[in-house]
């Protein structure tokens, strides 16, 4: 229940942490598999994954894994790894707002290096056309529809205005209400690249499908998620999750434990961290 119980807390304090925990655990898994190197902080011997441009000023919610990780090591202490919390975290952050559960497959250990070259790599750009976000996801494994559902994680959390600057002020396909009312936070200098919009503007703090009927009505934030919906091979699939909670759901749930078991490590290679941020 420690878990449970520390990120209750966080999420009542401030809704919009589960979606920082989900993302944590994403960025983790998609560079060099669910190690927990995300979590760790720039040594002597390597420069960590926090500063990669995906990244700085963007990731956020260590201090939610560093108490959780305390408290687990006071009561059991060497067990349960920083890559399990993250997996585990993220679980819980989408249970409590309001989305569904899967069962956590556990027993990954932690990393002993980080990659900041991976972390600037291996993680998909906002920019990405249809074509290559679909390439991309292949790349680890994913499938199209897979692509689509964990995509619609968007339904919750935040993005800056330099990642959808281009998009509310040069492209077509967006609703010209939406983008008029975006464009008040995010003007078209740079002075505002930091301003924060959310990336589902209906229920931005809750997990639900209404992600989907923003992509339907040309209200995606991102050039990547309005993508989705363009007149390609994913629309009859937003189409059907704009409509069926349910199957958002049961998909988003499948393709999160296939992302949880993304080359993780295990048996003896890695180690169980003491502390997340760094190496025992």
């Amino acid at each position: 229940m420690t878990v449970v119980n520390t990120l209750k807390n966080y999420i009542a304090r401030e809704h919009r942490m589960g979606a920082s925990l989900l993302r944590l655990h994403f960025h983790d898994c998609f560079v060099n598999g669910c190690d927990a190197s995300v979590l760790l902080d720039d040594t002597a011997n390597f420069t960590g994954e926090k500063t990669a441009l995906p990244n700085t000023n963007s990731l956020r919610g260590f201090e939610v894994i560093d108490t959780i990780k305390s408290e687990l090591e006071s009561a059991c202490p060497g067990v349960v790894s920083c890559a399990d919390i993250l997996a585990i975290a993220a679980r819980d952050s989408v249970l409590l707002l309001g989305g569904p559960s899967w069962t956590v497959q556990l027993g990954r250990r932690d990393s002993t290096t980080a990659s900041l070259s991976a972390a600037n790599t291996e993680l998909p750009s906002p920019s990405l056309n249809l074509n290559d976000l679909i390439s991309f996801f292949s790349t680890k494994g994913f499938t199209t529809k897979e692509l689509v559902a964990l995509s619609g994680s968007h339904t919750m959390g935040q993005a800056r205005c330099l990642l959808f600057r281009e998009r509310i002020h040069n492209e077509t396909n967006i609703d010209s209400s939406f983008a008029a009312s975006l464009k008040l936070n995010c003007t078209a200098s740079s002075g505002t690249d930091d301003n924060l919009s959310s990336l589902d503007v209906t229920s931005p703090v809750i997990f639900d499908n209404a992600y989907f009927k923003n992509l339907v009505n040309s209200k995606g934030l991102l050039h990547s998620d309005q993508q989705l919906f363009s007149g390609g091979s994913t629309d009859s699939l937003v189409t059907t999750y704009s409509t069926t909670a349910g199957t958002f759901y049961t998909d988003f749930a499948s393709a999160m434990v296939k992302m949880g078991s993304l080359s993780p490590l295990t048996g003896t290679t890695g180690q169980v961290r003491t502390n997340c941020r760094k190496i025992n």
